[in-house]
């Protein structure tokens, strides 16, 4: 019998003083058996640096179709894709032709370094693509705060984040590569 997921709940309190957006969301997570806590915390911190009323967490490591999450307009067209570490080129320019916009979060040190360094000369011929890098060691900080209950609050400012819970928290500085 296969491992299901662990649905984790996360009650995040926003405060993004770049876009004047201040809300609360209650979200449901459904982490995946192969998906570690760094992960899923990426995939929360993703949403609060991208959040909006149409922003929505996807199937995700189940689905080879669909992004991490993803906001889609009325007219079921994709405005934004969001992926997570270090895809391969194909599924950058699948997302691109998709979407009006697409971002790309890469984490885990190391290997983000390398794939970055692979992959730049053909990610910026990706008009459509954003990529921005989150340090290891503060996305480490972040899978220590994982709970399958979490109440979090994030602050934005300057592009400046600071990510807060029962467990402490951490100053995360994402860092745009292109």
């Amino acid at each position: 019998m296969a491992i299901g997921a662990t649905i984790i709940k996360a009650r995040l309190q926003l405060a993004n003083m770049d876009t004047h957006l201040y809300q609360d969301f209650n979200l449901t997570l459904a982490q995946h058996p192969s998906e570690n806590e760094q992960r899923l915390m990426v995939r929360l911190l993703a949403f609060a640096l991208n959040a909006s009323d149409e922003l929505m967490f996807t199937k995700g490591l189940s689905s080879d179709d669909e992004p991490e999450l993803w906001a889609k307009s009325m007219t079921d067209e994709i405005d934004l894709w969001i992926e997570l570490g270090t895809p391969e080129e194909k599924r950058l320019k699948k997302a691109c032709s998709r979407a009006k916009k697409v971002v790309l979060y890469t984490y885990g040190g190391g290997t983000a370094d390398v794939w970055w360094k692979q992959n730049q000369k053909q990610a910026g011929k990706l008009s459509k693509l954003t990529v921005v890098n989150l340090p290891f060691d503060q996305t480490q900080e972040l899978a220590a705060m994982c709970q399958k209950s979490m109440d979090i609050q994030v602050s934005i400012q300057d592009g400046e984040v600071l990510v807060s819970s029962e467990q402490g928290s951490v100053a995360v500085t994402p860092m745009i590569l292109q």
